[in-house]
């Protein structure tokens, strides 16, 4: 059986916002829409399903994302995302400049967990709280001598 991935959905609380976000950090749309009907709620499971939604494509065209901002039923505001709880912990990028990308991501109000740290030499990374408070993790690989 062939399986590749598809995209990753995420559930935000302002879609705007979000795509601000994700487009300055180099992501493209690649389409939206409003959802709403029977289909819908035998796909998510859920009665009443209406959404708003956009697909983001990183440029190499093999990364997708998925936003929906839930206008039926209401949504559900929890505790954002810890980095050790189980179940969706991150979605993460290769960037050219982790710099560079710290300082988009801050112009959304958005700021590193802790800092940027170096492995091993290999790629300096961070994990930053995202829009509605997704953890995004950078990384920058490191030139190889």
């Amino acid at each position: 059986m062939a399986i590749k991935l598809e995209n990753v959905g995420i559930a935000v609380r302002d879609i705007e916002a979000t795509i601000s976000f994700f487009t300055d950090l180099g992501l493209t749309v690649i389409g939206r829409d409003t959802v709403s009907g029977e289909w819908t709620d035998t796909a998510v499971g859920l009665d009443g399903n209406h959404a708003k939604i956009a697909m983001l494509q990183t440029p190499d065209g093999h990364g997708r994302l998925e936003l929906f901002e839930y206008i039926h039923p209401e949504a559900i505001e929890s505790e954002p995302t810890r980095p050790n709880e189980i179940g969706m912990h991150r979605v993460a990028f290769s960037v050219d400049s982790i710099d560079d990308a710290l300082e988009i991501a801050a112009k959304h109000g958005c700021y590193p967990l802790r800092g940027v740290a170096n492995y091993a030499d290999v790629y300096k990374l961070s994990y930053v709280r995202g829009p509605s408070g997704i953890i995004v993790m950078l990384a920058e690989e490191l030139p190889q001598n």
